[in-house]
């Protein structure tokens, strides 16, 4: 009986290596592929900076950085940087490479292959995680540049950073569910612009308590809120426990419910 727990143990640690193995592999193709092509990560930064600019531009004067409390000392575009960081998280393309691979042949390649199938969905994300790390370090040391500080130092920044681009693994998550249902790029393209309406129903330019009462419950109910709100306390109170635990559990949550619907997905595609 001990024996069989043990081989049964034994083989559930070999098939969790194994997928995690698998997903480092398919991870550095995709990876690859980015850097063979630096242009298509361009949006994902300059978009984000440039609605920051825009944002910054038209109500710094309402909000200037003294006298006005949400602020802590700091400038108006240290409270827009995370609605940045949120929006470029979510350009990442994996579900359009998913459409590709479908299209291609090639995921059906992978499907007859030894590979796990958590890896066959975990692949891309990792690569999609790596990306988004990258591209959020730049922003926030362009950022600083421009006289933003990170409150809670380097340890926030890391969490920050963090924390960003594992929402980034779930939104893009969700776009490769939304490709293996679809199998169409145009659904999966106009699938992604769910997020603007959920970016936008978030206190992305006030606090919540100061959002009118009809916008502050949609900000409740909406779960980028509280990934905003755990980014924020890092950049300008620092260690704030409430607001970084809501974050990560929205996060954790998220990624358990696209985890479990992408590998049933998986099983059942054909």
């Amino acid at each position: 009986m001990t024996a069989t727990h043990q081989g049964t143990a034994g083989g559930g640690a070999t098939e969790s290596s194994n997928a995690l193995r698998d997903s480092f592999i398919l991870g550095g193709r995709a990876i690859r592929e980015a850097l063979r092509t630096p242009d298509s990560l361009f949006p994902t930064m300059f978009i984000p900076l440039f609605f920051l600019v825009v944002n910054v531009g038209q109500a710094a004067k309402i909000f200037p950085s003294e006298g006005t409390p949400f602020l802590f000392g700091q400038s108006y575009g240290a409270f827009q940087l995370p609605a940045s960081l949120l929006l470029s998280a979510s350009f990442g393309g994996a579900g359009l490479y998913l459409v590709e691979e479908i299209e291609g042949g090639y995921f059906d390649k992978l499907r007859a292959t030894p590979i796990s199938r958590m890896a066959l969905v975990l692949g891309r994300l990792y690569a999609e995680f790596v990306k988004t790390a990258a591209v959020a370090t730049v922003m926030v040391l362009l950022a600083l540049a421009f006289g933003i500080r990170i409150k809670s130092g380097i340890p926030g920044f890391l969490v920050m950073v963090v924390m960003v681009s594992l929402w980034a693994m779930v939104f893009a998550g969700f776009m490769q569910l939304l490709a293996l249902k679809t199998r169409s790029a145009a659904a999966t393209q106009g699938g992604s612009m769910i997020f603007f309406p959920l970016l936008f129903l978030t206190p992305n330019f006030v606090p919540r308590d100061q959002l009118t009462r009809p916008m502050e419950i949609a900000a409740t109910l909406n779960p980028v809120t509280y990934i905003m709100e755990g980014v924020r306390s890092l950049v300008l109170e620092g260690f704030n426990g409430a607001a970084i635990g809501k974050g990560f559990a929205v996060v954790g949550v998220t990624m358990v419910l696209m985890l479990a619907l992408s590998i049933r997905m998986v099983n059942n595609y054909d």
